[in-house]
């Protein structure tokens, strides 16, 4: 998974970015509202955390801007702010949820991610593919309820895929959600770790439809 981090104090910034990291996800981070809005409409991302009080442009207007692109990614809004007008102004122009400053790390992440989780239209926690299961609030992956053992960029894919199980998901979809906006996108290395993937989980789960990408299967062999 991919997350945006548009926020213009630099230790701040920098915190979330780890926080988000720890969490398993792939983060770009900009620190103006300028920056932050050219990402947005430029690169791939699962979840977005949004400033209002941005430098060169504000959040509100990076936000409305993205909108009136089209652009559907989830929107967490931060804010020091108490006034209940700012939090109706971020939800009116398009926002999905918001925290308040100062605010506990670990409460960010769990509402960045339960977004991402509903908007890959999970009303759970716990997202199946048959007998392989995620764990949205913890990240964890269970194969008949045994945990996994992945390196890190095996699990961000996986945890992708799982989140899509059922639909096919392109290798250039992979690659945008698997890697930061500054890094080489290697087509190769994906099918690499999709090898080994099907070697940990069975390799039926991984179905292959050539010259569209992969789909994870949900429902077990009969």
């Amino acid at each position: 998974m991919k997350a945006l981090i548009v926020e213009d104090d630099a230790t701040l910034r920098g915190q979330i970015a780890a926080a988000f990291a720890d969490a398993g996800f792939v983060t770009d981070t900009a620190a103006d509202g300028e920056q932050g809005e050219y990402l947005g409409a430029t690169e791939s991302y699962d979840v977005a955390v949004l400033d209002l009080g941005l430098p060169r442009l504000d959040g509100i207007e990076v936000l409305t801007r993205w909108r009136s692109a089209g652009l559907v990614l989830p929107v967490l809004i931060l804010t020091a702010r108490g006034e209940w007008a700012d939090k109706v102004r971020g939800f009116r122009a398009g926002a999905d949820d918001y925290v308040l400053k100062p605010f506990r790390m670990e409460e960010v992440v769990m509402r960045a991610q339960t977004l991402v989780r509903r908007a890959a239209g999970h009303a759970q926690n716990v997202v199946a593919a048959g007998a392989l299961k995620l764990d949205t609030q913890t990240g964890l992956l269970t194969l008949n309820e045994m945990p996994l053992r992945l390196t890190p960029f095996e699990t961000r894919l996986l945890r992708y895929m799982v989140l899509h199980r059922g639909r096919v998901v392109s290798r250039t979809e992979l690659s945008e959600h698997m890697y930061d906006a500054a890094a080489d996108r290697d087509f190769k290395s994906l099918e690499v770790v999709i090898g080994r993937l099907r070697r940990k989980i069975g390799a039926w789960r991984v179905e292959t439809l050539r010259g569209e990408g992969y789909r994870l299967l949900s429902v077990e062999p009969a």
